[in-house]
């Protein structure tokens, strides 16, 4: 169910999205897409809406589009419907080919896509400088051969990302429908996926990939590498006939994409044979040699790369596929004994009747409880009449130093004077970890506050066995050891809506 051009207007990271999406246990019901989007921060919910409701929808909602995920804008000139690609529809083929299904998401809650080193770009900038040399530096009729070979080197780099699972729109716009029609007479994927070639792991479409790299980087040196281009360009006479055998005798069905770069091979082959010379040297040829060798061994090198992280992916999937059961999940939740604390109220957050509570038992000179009250901090203010918490401090007046004594003092001074600023302020203090600093910021003055609860919270957790922090406790259940805390953010929705773990709040 496509989700590329939604991924897109969201601006959320589309490999994360990807990843989390093809990794949920539901994969890929509507479900999963609700959860996936959640665990992103994009907050959102699903509804079963008749079309005669529809007036009443946002400006933009997502939708069910000829059995897509599709993410639906009104605009004064009609209605764009974001899917696999973008589309202008009119509201009755938007009615006929959706379902009732909406799903409606909070757009302010969404945190754009990093932007990030573009290898893409990057090559098609290389392509374009290579051309542009060529066209101020060399005759024409090299200019034409590199041309050819430039487009050559592109279409099969678009053939490799969609081996790879990235779709190419440039593939899907030659091809056309065919790309996913078996029985059509045009059918790219059913060419592709019958290449048979294995040369220590490379497949015809990358070896083609290595040919028009090597006849790029010989044109360059254009005209004194004419003579091995014209040899090379005769060669391919041998992969022109193998193709042709393989779609009009074996699979007898035609490839666009095959005959496009079968066409290029031909041009090259008439502009080398009319106007590069036989002439041989030696030394030209050890280079180009050594050129060939040297790009097929790096072909390799990433092909394996590429594919033992496309190995490794695929096992992530299917191992978070496991892990994020939430069966499972609520199994290791109950294998432990419910801890009941009696100390409750103090440093306590969120509404009472909350349906989940969190328990956080910290030290706040512990590195690793950071990344705890971060998580904490983000489930709050993503849930606010949902969830409450309690932080329990381990503070022993015996063991601890003037520092942290003084520390506990001015998190409760916060507490008292407003307790929503709690987390804020053990935040403040774990980004820099200064006792100084947090008593000035908050203008706190050193005072002696009675601990009496603190120590009894102490008292209550050293009794629990919860001496070592952080340690998250959901309605008095430990968090299981098996996962990660942050992991928390992926079950949440379905804790809230479990009568089990509810009702032990």
């Amino acid at each position: 169910m496509g989700s590329k051009q939604i991924i897109s207007k969201l601006g959320i990271n589309s490999q994360e999205f990807n990843f989390q999406f093809q990794s949920h246990p539901d994969y890929p019901s509507v479900l999963a897409f609700s959860d996936t989007l959640n665990f992103l921060s994009v907050k959102n919910e699903a509804y079963e809406l008749k079309k005669e409701h529809w007036e009443e929808l946002p400006e933009e909602f997502i939708t069910i589009y000829n059995d897509n995920f599709a993410l639906v804008k009104k605009e004064e000139s009609g209605i764009k419907v974001f899917s696999d690609d973008v589309q202008n529809v009119s509201k009755e083929k938007l009615y006929e080919n959706s379902t009732d299904f909406v799903l409606l998401f909070e757009k302010e809650n969404i945190s754009k896509e990093k932007k990030i080193f573009n290898f893409y770009w990057l090559f098609n900038g290389f392509l374009i400088f290579i051309f542009g040399y060529s066209l101020f530096f060399l005759n024409l009729q090299n200019t034409l051969f590199n041309l050819l070979s430039i487009v050559g080197l592109f279409i099969s780099f678009e053939i490799i990302r969609k081996k790879f699972g990235d779709k190419s729109t440039i593939i899907k716009n030659i091809c056309g429908s065919s790309a996913t029609n078996t029985t059509a007479k045009n059918d790219c994927n059913k060419i592709i996926n019958a290449d048979k070639t294995d040369i220590l792991g490379l497949k015809l479409s990358d070896l083609g990939l290595l040919y028009f790299s090597a006849l790029l980087v010989l044109g360059i040196f254009s005209p004194f590498t004419d003579s091995v281009l014209k040899f090379l360009s005769f060669v391919s006479c041998l992969v022109i006939a193998y193709s042709l055998v393989i779609q009009i005798f074996i699979e007898k069905v035609l490839c666009k994409v095959c005959l496009l770069i079968i066409g290029i091979l031909i041009g090259q082959i008439i502009i080398s044979s009319l106007y590069f010379g036989n002439a041989i040297i030696l030394n030209t040829i050890a280079l180009s040699a050594l050129a060939f060798l040297v790009l097929f061994f790096a072909l390799v090198f990433i092909n394996n790369l590429i594919k033992q992280k496309e190995e490794y992916k695929k096992s992530d999937i299917k191992n978070l596929k496991f892990k994020r059961n939430y069966g499972i999940f609520k199994r290791e939740l109950l294998e432990k004994n419910r801890i009941i604390f009696q100390s409750t109220e103090i440093f306590r957050l969120g509404k009472s009747d909350a349906r989940l509570h969190i328990s956080l038992v910290s030290n706040p000179y512990c590195g690793f409880c950071k990344e705890a009250h971060s998580i904490l901090e983000k489930l709050l203010e993503k849930y606010p009449d949902d969830i409450s918490a309690q932080i329990r401090f381990n503070y022993f007046p015996d063991a601890a130093n003037s520092n942290y004594k003084n520390l506990i003092n001015d998190f409760l001074y916060v507490y008292n004077k407003k307790n929503r600023e709690l987390i804020k302020s053990v935040d403040y203090w774990f980004e820099h970890k200064n006792e100084k600093k947090l008593r000035e910021y908050y203008n706190s003055q050193l005072h002696n506050s009675d601990l009496t609860e603190i120590l009894n919270i102490s008292i209550e957790n050293e009794g629990q066995g919860l001496n070592f922090t952080p340690v998250f406790l959901i309605n008095g259940y430990p968090f299981p050891d098996k996962y990660d805390r942050k992991d928390i953010f992926y079950f949440v929705e379905e804790l809230l809506e479990d009568e089990e773990i509810i009702n032990e709040a």
